[in-house]
């Protein structure tokens, strides 16, 4: 398995965890927990674990090759961005450090 991170900077980290889970759990399997500051979305291609901590969203996506993580990635922040479009957020990964 291989990953990457992303920290996406927003005064909302909830909210947009919350519409991200929601949303992807209509094409995918996704849960969130009950505090609401963290979730899960399974794709057929690999996950995205999802952090709501003060100022930034975290998302670390997993999958099984590169082109199962690209996937994963392009989804979850294409999804985001149109969703934070008045926020202009941007989503920048990283490929994970140690794993």
């Amino acid at each position: 398995m291989i990953q990457s991170i992303a920290a996406v900077a927003t005064d909302r980290p909830e909210r947009y965890l919350k519409q991200l889970v929601s949303h992807m759990g209509r094409k995918a399997e996704a849960d969130q927990n009950e505090a609401g500051d963290s979730g899960t979305i399974r794709f057929a291609s690999g996950t995205c674990a999802l952090a709501a901590e003060p100022g930034v969203l975290r998302l670390t996506a997993t999958a099984e090759d590169t082109e199962r993580l690209a996937r994963v990635q392009d989804v979850v922040a294409r999804h985001l961005v149109r969703f934070a479009a008045q926020d202009e957020l941007t989503v920048e990964w990283a490929a994970a450090v140690g794993v």
